[in-house]
């Protein structure tokens, strides 16, 4: 049976790959890419490593050819991505591939007011109406992106957040992917809808407690509205475009808390994968100590240019 996974160098998809190869042999996993420069070490293990980019159409077919069970991991672009998902998913069954699992987002159905709601919701019925199986992993927010908001708050001693008390289990990507893994390399999961969540459902109020904790020193919690959320992160560089857009963003993700589209607090890591999810508390520790502590480089095969984040 051989499997495909899109997205191929982006990190989730990178690290499905990694865990589906515990689960079979590489001649039988197809990785596409827009860089498949960048697999060149999977590449040298026998893997299929097959360029395609979802905004150039005619390249997909060939990428998926002789795949039978596919992981579409979502696109980046969110202005571009409802369009895209489509076109893959029909160049997906164009080219004989049985069954599509798709990485969606919890209750994406309107009106989740989440700015990526609209495409994931679009691409679940694309994929309903595609005539191939299909399974839907609705991965709950990360919890390796809290590592930034925790950072700032701790260097602050402020939580600023339009999320009123709203809740989230927040979902380390680690565990996203071994769940795709798992229902990429098994037969079944027909139809089946899963909401990929952490082991527990966390308001700001408890947040701020833990970013307390890790920082080791008070942190107050100031509840906004969404204007204000968007006003706070902007700041005097109101005129950045793309600075405005990441805010509204994330207020758009703030909102969709507080009316309680991503509550959901889920077994499905473990029923899944057999091992329990790790905790916000253990993410963000470890990133916490790679923070502190980075990889030392060796002067004699490095310069500091050469060293990626």
């Amino acid at each position: 049976m051989k499997l495909v996974i899109t997205g191929a160098s982006g990190q989730l998809a990178r690290l499905t790959a990694q865990r589906v190869l515990e689960i079979v042999a590489p001649r039988d996993l197809i990785l596409v890419t827009r860089t498949p420069a960048a697999l060149e070490a999977l590449a040298s293990r026998g893997v299929a490593i097959r360029y395609a980019d979802f905004a150039v159409p005619s390249s997909l077919p060939a990428a998926f050819s002789g795949g039978e069970r596919m992981l579409l991991v979502s696109a980046t672009d969110l202005a571009a991505r409802t369009a895209q998902h489509l076109t893959a998913i029909d160049a997906a069954k164009a080219a004989g591939v049985r069954h599509v699992v798709y990485t969606s987002g919890l209750r994406p159905e309107p009106p989740n007011p989440a700015v990526v709601a609209p495409s994931h919701y679009a691409t679940e019925q694309a994929l309903a109406c595609s005539g191939m199986s299909w399974t839907l992993l609705r991965n709950s927010l990360y919890a390796d992106y809290q590592a930034p908001e925790a950072a700032q708050s701790i260097a602050s001693g402020l939580l600023v957040h339009n999320r009123a008390d709203g809740k989230v289990a927040y979902v380390a990507r680690a565990d996203c992917a071994a769940v795709a893994a798992s229902v990429l390399a098994a037969e079944g999961h027909v139809g089946a809808c899963y909401e990929v969540t952490g082991p527990e459902a966390l308001s700001a109020a408890a947040l701020a407690v833990l970013y307390a904790e890790l920082g080791r020193r008070p942190i107050a919690e100031r509840r906004v509205d969404d204007a204000g959320l968007v006003a706070a992160m902007v700041g005097t560089a109101g005129s950045d475009d793309h600075l405005r857009y990441g805010a509204e963003l994330v207020a758009s993700f703030g909102r969709s808390i507080r009316e309680g589209y991503m509550s959901a607090c889920t077994g499905a890591v473990a029923a899944l994968t057999g091992r329990s999810p790790q905790s916000l508390r253990q993410v963000l520790s470890r990133a916490q100590r790679n923070v502190m502590e980075p990889p030392p480089v060796s002067s004699s095969t490095s310069s500091p240019r050469d060293v990626k984040a």
